[in-house]
């Protein structure tokens, strides 16, 4: 395959990395996970196996989480990561170097958004295209991004939640909350931590929000067993969580995503506005999959709440859209830094 004019999608999540490469079509998701050796400070592994270490680590290894609330945190450590998906989607031999799109947060500030930059033509890029997450989480989601109406996205990621309400292919009003997945992780952690004196690591609550939690209350009896240890006597311990004590663990968190919402709605102007409650709001991201999550946004905030399909993939299905239509979107949702 040859990689003249190749161009490369990445959804840098706080939680998960997506790369997309059109042509082909195919989308590559690992971890945002790298291991890094902390005498010679070389990069171990990144992605899956990375992940794998995470919790498990010898003292002479760390696993880092390089994005922090959807973005930089560790600017090297993402250098190192952008790097090896570039790599590995295109090989190690290229032709030229790749142009490479990018998602961020609608809230990032100019120099988060610098950073990003400069990381990924660092990591190999020959010009960066920078958009906002709603944006692409919209078109991934289907919605018509050019129409002269009102359309919300609510796109709840591992890092931050993105509220935008869009129209004529532009953002009219948006909010960025730094509560996502990891957020609602650590608050079930914190939570079974106060109440029974047990502490569990972040897969284990992130395992037991995807089999057992709610954002409403639930009359069924679910429970999971969770495995931990024990505050006091330091030995190993198997607590059994209710569905519902997920659900009160996650109140804080749920609260914020609700507020930052109500945010963007007093933003919109009120014909904007008629449309969303007309034609309700769109759901995307990995926080879309918590159970109830629509049903909590509609009940509270009182206008439709949809989930789209495939939500997890709305962000990358929209890159993938973007890239395929470059020269299109160069001109209204694009910014380019070379």
């Amino acid at each position: 395959m040859s990689f003249f004019g190749q161009r490369i999608g990445i959804d840098l999540g706080t939680a998960n990395t997506l790369v997309f490469v059109p042509g082909n079509d195919t989308v590559t998701s690992e971890p945002s996970v790298v291991a890094v050796s902390i005498d010679d400070d070389q990069v171990l592994a990144v992605g899956d196996e990375a992940k794998t270490m995470l919790g498990r680590t010898p003292d002479g290894i760390v696993a880092y989480k390089p994005m922090k609330d959807g973005v930089i945190a560790d600017y090297r450590v993402t250098e190192a990561m952008l790097r090896y998906f570039i790599t590995k989607v295109s090989g190690r031999i290229r032709f030229s170097r790749p142009e490479v799109l990018i998602s961020i947060p609608a809230g990032v500030t100019s120099t988060e958004r610098r950073a990003v930059v400069d990381a990924a033509v660092k990591a190999g890029a020959k010009e960066v295209y920078i958009v906002k997450e709603p944006v692409l989480a919209a078109i991934g989601a289907g919605i018509p991004i050019h129409s002269a109406q009102g359309n919300m996205i609510i796109d709840i990621g591992g890092g931050t939640s993105e509220i935008a309400v869009i129209s004529l292919g532009g953002t009219v009003a948006a909010s960025s909350a730094r509560v996502g997945g990891n957020k609602f992780d650590q608050a079930i952690a914190d939570y079974i931590k106060r109440k029974y004196s047990l502490a569990i690591g972040e897969r284990s609550a992130e395992e037991l929000k995807i089999a057992i939690g709610s954002a409403v209350p639930q009359k069924t009896k679910d429970t999971y067993d969770v495995n931990g240890r024990d505050l006091m006597g330091g030995l190993p311990r198997t607590v059994k969580i209710h569905a519902n004590e997920v659900t009160e663990a996650l109140q804080d968190e749920l609260r914020e995503v609700i507020n930052a919402i109500k945010k963007v709605l007093q933003e919109t102007p009120p014909e904007l506005a008629a449309d969303i409650m007309d034609k309700g709001m769109i759901l995307s991201g990995g926080g879309a999959l918590l159970r109830n999550m629509d049903v909590l946004i509609a009940q509270t905030i009182g206008v439709p709440c949809y989930v789209a399909d495939e939500p997890l993939n709305c962000v990358i299905k929209g890159i993938g859209e973007v890239l395929k239509n470059l020269d299109l979107y160069k001109r209204t949702i694009l910014a380019t830094k070379k």
